[in-house]
C-alpha cells in the first residue's frame, strides 16, 4: 500500500513539475518574442533618413470601406487622423492636420485619391504641396448576431472584425503597406476598434512605415 501511495505521489510530483516547466517555458517564449519584437522596432526606427526627406509633407487620409463604397470625413475619423499624426510627428515627420486637409481638398477628391485615382492624387498634392499620401482604409465584417447575457440582460451583439490598412505612396509609387486586424463584440463602433488597433499595434505599424519611408521614399 505504501508503495502505491509513494508511486502516486511521485506521479503527481512529476505532473506538477511538467506543468511548472511548461508554464515557465511558455513565459520564456513570450518574453523572447517580446524582446525580438522590441529589437526589430528599434532597428527599424534607427534607419538612416535624410533630413531633406523628413521635411517632405505627408497628407493622412482616412476612410471607412463598406462593401465597395468609401466613407470619408466625420468627427470619429478625425480622432484616428490625430492618433496617426501624433506618432508620425514624434519621429520628426511632417504631416497636415485634418482641418488643413478639409480646408483645401473636397471630400469627393479625397475619396478619389483613396480609390487610387492618379489625376485626383496629382490635383490634391498640388493643392496641399504634399509629396506623400498616407491612406488609412478601415474595413469591417460583421458575423451573424448572437444573444449574450450582458449585466443580467439578454442582448443581441455582433462579432465584428475590423481591419485597418495603411498605404504610403509618393505619386504613383507604392512606398509602404501595413495592416492589422482585430475582432470586437461592440458591433457598431468600427472606428473605436480601429483606434484600439492603432493603440495596441502602433509601435510595429509605425516603425515599419518609418523604415519604408526612409529606405523607399526617395524619388
Amino acid at each position: 500500500m505504501r508503495a502505491l501511495i509513494l508511486a502516486g505521489l511521485l506521479t503527481l510530483f512529476s505532473v506538477s513539475s511538467l506543468w511548472a516547466f511548461s508554464f515557465s517555458q511558455a513565459e520564456r517564449q513570450d518574453q523572447m518574442a517580446d524582446q525580438a519584437r522590441a529589437d526589430q522596432i528599434m532597428t527599424q526606427l534607427s534607419t538612416p533618413c535624410r533630413n531633406s526627406l523628413k521635411g517632405q509633407k505627408i497628407a493622412v487620409l482616412i476612410a471607412e470601406r463598406h462593401g465597395g463604397n468609401l466613407r470619408v470625413g466625420g468627427g470619429s475619423h478625425g480622432l484616428l487622423h490625430e492618433a496617426l499624426n501624433a506618432r508620425l510627428q514624434a519621429l520628426g515627420l511632417q504631416t497636415y492636420s485634418q482641418a488643413q486637409i478639409n480646408a483645401q481638398v473636397a471630400a469627393a477628391q479625397i475619396r478619389a485619391v483613396l480609390n487610387n485615382d492618379p489625376d485626383a492624387a496629382l490635383s490634391a498634392s498640388s493643392r496641399l504641396g504634399a509629396a506623400f499620401f498616407l491612406k488609412g482604409v478601415i474595413s469591417s465584417r460583421a458575423n451573424q448576431a448572437m444573444s449574450m447575457n450582458v449585466k443580467g440582460a439578454q442582448m443581441n451583439v455582433n462579432d465584428v472584425s475590423v481591419t485597418i490598412q495603411l498605404t504610403l505612396t509618393r505619386g504613383a509609387k507604392l512606398v509602404s503597406h501595413v495592416s492589422a486586424t482585430q475582432s470586437s463584440w461592440a458591433g457598431a463602433d468600427t472606428m473605436g476598434v480601429a483606434l484600439d488597433i492603432v493603440e495596441r499595434q502602433s509601435a510595429s505599424l509605425i516603425a515599419q512605415l518609418y523604415q519604408d519611408f526612409c529606405t523607399q521614399g526617395g524619388k
